[in-house]
């Protein structure tokens, strides 16, 4: 075992996972002064406890409860039940937050919402993963990043999202998306946004219109490849 003062060489973080390595090495505990270093830093912290202590960290806790990520999986792994005192710093994260309701409270976390509720990608999977239907509150947020807009639509309103398509409109891609899956046909409102993308040009030309689309050849041009696939598909000779 490297003595203590060589430790002090490395940095906080580096010291600690060299000491789990080392408890690894010849499973056992450490003596009580390497795990004071350990307990400082919480992601080793977390994993002493799962895979040498295979159990609580007491120690540990305090500083293990004030990062989210390995807060939520020391609650899950190890105390496998709600862990009151480390909820306000998790609730802080919405994606802990979330992964905390549906897997450790299985259900709504209120207190989180106000949180979760801001962050369009986290909102949707709570929405998915925990309400199960519109969360009315969240739509405001959730409806101006396309990506999760378009997710909300396919996956919770089930069909056309009308307020949120100003915003799914302005990605190509996600409107590509959208009009195939969502809509199912042509969207006359998105296309001055999809045709300037070569690549969604090209799909949206191929699954949708299914003949030429003159407009948007000049932006698929620019492409060698989608131009050139278009092309092929149209049997277009230059």
């Amino acid at each position: 075992m490297e003595p203590l003062d060589g430790l002090l060489n490395i940095g906080e973080n580096e010291r600690a996972e060299y000491l789990y390595c080392k408890a690894l090495d010849i499973n056992k505990r450490l003596d009580p002064e390497y795990e004071e270093i350990i307990k400082i830093d919480p992601e080793y912290a977390y994993l002493y406890a799962r895979d040498i202590i295979k159990g609580r960290l007491f120690e540990a806790e305090k500083y293990i409860m004030k990062d989210p990520h390995w807060a939520y999986q020391y609650a899950l792994n190890i105390i496998k039940s709600k862990w009151k005192k480390a909820e306000e710093y998790i609730k802080k994260d919405p994606e802990y937050a979330c992964w905390y309701a549906k897997n450790i409270i299985k259900g709504k976390w209120l207190e989180a919402e106000k949180i979760i509720i801001k962050d369009p990608e986290w909102a949707y999977w709570y929405t998915y993963n925990i309400i199960k239907k519109r969360w009315k509150k969240a739509e405001k947020y959730i409806k101006k990043d396309p990506e999760w807009a378009y997710q909300y639509a396919v996956n919770i309103i089930k069909g056309r999202w009308k307020e949120a398509e100003e915003f799914i409109m302005k990605d190509p891609y996600w409107a590509y998306q959208y009009a195939k899956n969502t809509i199912k046909g042509k969207w006359k409102e998105a296309e001055e946004y999809i045709m300037k993308d070569p690549e969604w040009a090209y799909w949206y030309t191929y699954n949708i219109i299914k003949k030429r689309w003159k407009e948007a050849e000049e932006y698929i041009k620019k492409h060698i490849f989608w131009w050139g696939k278009y092309c092929e598909y149209f049997k277009i000779r230059e």
